[in-house]
């Protein structure tokens, strides 16, 4: 039988450990893109305020907010 401090642990195990993870994923991407205006502010504090949800939101809708960079231009040997 499990006891309850085994419980704790297998539940700690599967939802807080990737939990973390997608935070800080989420977290090492928009601090590396560039966004509009204050949006990266706004997506920084939305994920530390909603740990749950925030990350899930910024994958769902904040990475189409990201500025793309320019194309590299193509340079020919001619």
């Amino acid at each position: 039988m499990i006891g309850i401090s085994e419980l704790i642990l297998v539940l700690f195990v599967f939802l807080a450990i990737p939990q973390f993870i997608l935070f800080i994923i989420a977290l090492v991407d928009i601090l590396k893109s560039e966004f509009p205006g204050n949006d990266k502010l706004i997506w920084i504090l939305v994920i530390i305020f909603l740990p749950l949800l925030g990350p899930i939101l910024y994958f769902l809708i904040g990475r189409k907010n990201k500025i793309q960079p320019p194309p590299a231009a193509k340079i020919s040997n001619s």
